[in-house]
C-alpha cells in the first residue's frame, strides 16, 4: 500500500472536517489528525453557524432526530447596556422557520463530533475506506517542508507524507508561523478572549421565558455595560435547554485597564436584565478562548504556497460588523474551497503554489473575503470607544426618559434627546458616528 496521502489536514475543527467531506466523497485519500481525544474535545466555543453550507455538507440535516445542531434562528436582539438599563432592537419572522435554516446554534464540542461521525460515513462509502483516517489525541509539532513546498507532518518522532497539506488549527497559528506564512503572533491589539458559561435551565422554562416554539431560538448581543468599557460585547445563544452566555474583550483593552475576563462575565451576569434572563439556571460549563477582531491586517500574507494552504481561523477568517459574528461559517466556506482546490491539483498532478492560488481567487469570489473587504470599516467603528462605551450609555439614558411616566407634563422626545446627547456625547460627534456608520454598512 502507498503511505502516501493525497491530503493531511491538520486540525478537525469546522474547516477541517469541512475539507475532509469534500475530500472523501470526490475519493481522495487523506488524514484528518486531531490533537483532542476526539473531535470538538478542544473546540469550547459555540454560538450561531449561519449560512446554507451545511445543508451542503449533510443534506436535510434538520431532518435527524439526534443532529448535532441546538436551535435555528429565527429571533435576532441587539441591546445596548448601561448600568441599569437595556434597550433592544428585536425582529423576529415566521420567514426563518423553513429549512434550510440561516442560522442554527451549535455547541461545538456536541457539533464537532456529530460532523465528523459523517465525514467517517462518507470515508467509508469512498474507494479509500480503508486508507483514508481520521486520527485523534495526536499533536502535529511540524509540517515538513522540502524545498519550500510543504510534503507532509511529523508527529513526534513518526513522519507522515502528503502530496498536499492543509493547516486548520486555529488562532494558534504554531504551523502556520513554521511554515513561513506569518511572520509572529498577532498582536493583542486583534485579539480578543471570548469567555462563555452554559447554564442549563428546565427545557420548558426557557422555551417560556424566551418565547421559543419547538427547535426555534434566540441570538442577542449586548453593547456597552457587558464589558464595562472595555473592547468587546456580550451574547447570549438559546440551545435545547441550555444557554450560552459570555463576552469578548479586547486583550490590550483589559489589560490596560485591568480587568479581567472572570470579573467582567460576573458583572455582567449580575447586571439585573441578565439576572431575569438566567434566573434558576445552573452553569453546567465554564470555557475561554482566544478570538480575532476580524481586522484583515492581521490575515497571513499568503494563504498559501507549494503544497499547503490554511483555512478557517488560521487564516484569520472571522468578522463582526454589528450584524453578526461570522466565524465558523467561514471557517466552513474555506475548507469547503481548500478541498476542492486540492482535488483540481490531484487532476493536475501539481500541488505547487501556481495552482493552489486557485484557492485564494475563489475565496476572494465569495461572500467571505467580499464581506471581510467591504466591512472593515464597520469592524473599526464597532470597535472604537464610543460605540461600546458612549452610545449605549445615551441610549438607554434616553429611553429611561421616553418611557417614564410620572404624572407631570411629557415632554418632547426631541428636549429628551437632546438632554441625553449633551450628557453622554455631542451632537457633533453623533455626526461624525453616523457618518462612519453611513459610509460602513
Amino acid at each position: 500500500m502507498d503511505e502516501k496521502f493525497d491530503c493531511i489536514i491538520v486540525g478537525a475543527g469546522i474547516a477541517g472536517l469541512a475539507a475532509a467531506m469534500i475530500l472523501a466523497r470526490n475519493n481522495m485519500k487523506f488524514l484528518l489528525i486531531e490533537k483532542g481525544d476526539f473531535a470538538g474535545s478542544k473546540n469550547v466555543s459555540g454560538g450561531v453557524l449561519w449560512g446554507s453550507d451545511l445543508a451542503r455538507l449533510v443534506p436535510e440535516y434538520w431532518k435527524e432526530e439526534d443532529g448535532g445542531w441546538e436551535r435555528y434562528i429565527n429571533h435576532r436582539r441587539l441591546t445596548f447596556m448601561d448600568r441599569e438599563s437595556t434597550f433592544s432592537i428585536d425582529f423576529k419572522s415566521s420567514h426563518f422557520n423553513a429549512p434550510p435554516y440561516s442560522g442554527v446554534v451549535v455547541l461545538r464540542s456536541r457539533f464537532d463530533r456529530w460532523l465528523a461521525d459523517k465525514v467517517q460515513e462518507a470515508i467509508d462509502d469512498s474507494d479509500f475506506a480503508m486508507e483514508s483516517f481520521i486520527a485523534t489525541s495526536i499533536k502535529v509539532d511540524e509540517v515538513l517542508m522540502e524545498d519550500d513546498k510543504a510534503t507532509g507532518i511529523r508527529t513526534g518522532e513518526e513522519e507522515f507524507h502528503a502530496d498536499s497539506v492543509i493547516i486548520a488549527e486555529g488562532v494558534n497559528n504554531l504551523l502556520t508561523r513554521q511554515a513561513g506564512l506569518q511572520d509572529d503572533y498577532v498582536p493583542a491589539d486583534h485579539m480578543l478572549t471570548g469567555i462563555k458559561e452554559v447554564i442549563r435551565l428546565d427545557q420548558k422554562v426557557l422555551e417560556d421565558r424566551f418565547q421559543l416554539n419547538g427547535l426555534s431560538g434566540m441570538s442577542n448581543e449586548f453593547i456597552g455595560y457587558a464589558t464595562d468599557g472595555v473592547e468587546g460585547g456580550g451574547f447570549l445563544y438559546t440551545n435545547r435547554d441550555t444557554v450560552s452566555l459570555g463576552l469578548v474583550a479586547g486583550i490590550r483593552d483589559m489589560r490596560e485597564k485591568e480587568k479581567s475576563p472572570h470579573d467582567l462575565l460576573n458583572q455582567f451576569k449580575n447586571h439585573p436584565v441578565i439576572q431575569d434572563t438566567i434566573r434558576g439556571g445552573e452553569v453546567v460549563e465554564y470555557s475561554a478562548h482566544v478570538v480575532s477582531s476580524g481586522d484583515k491586517q492581521v490575515m497571513p500574507k499568503a494563504l498559501y504556497k507549494d503544497g499547503l494552504l490554511l483555512c478557517g481561523e488560521a487564516a484569520n477568517l472571522l468578522m463582526n460588523a454589528g450584524k453578526a459574528i461570522q466565524g465558523m461559517d467561514f471557517a466552513m466556506r474555506s475548507g469547503i474551497l481548500g478541498a476542492e482546490t486540492i482535488i483540481h491539483a490531484k487532476k493536475k498532478g501539481d500541488f505547487s503554489s501556481q495552482t493552489l492560488q486557485e484557492y485564494r481567487r475563489k475565496l476572494d469570489e465569495t461572500y467571505v473575503m467580499k464581506d471581510i473587504n467591504q466591512f472593515q470599516d464597520a469592524v473599526h467603528m464597532l470597535h472604537s470607544p464610543e460605540m461600546f462605551r458612549d452610545i449605549p450609555n445615551l441610549v438607554c439614558d434616553f429611553g429611561r426618559k421616553f418611557f417614564t411616566i410620572d404624572s407631570k407634563p411629557t415632554r418632547k422626545s426631541r428636549r429628551l434627546f437632546a438632554e441625553s446627547v449633551k450628557k453622554h456625547s455631542s451632537y457633533w460627534d453623533l455626526i461624525k458616528l453616523g457618518f462612519k456608520g453611513g459610509k460602513s454598512l
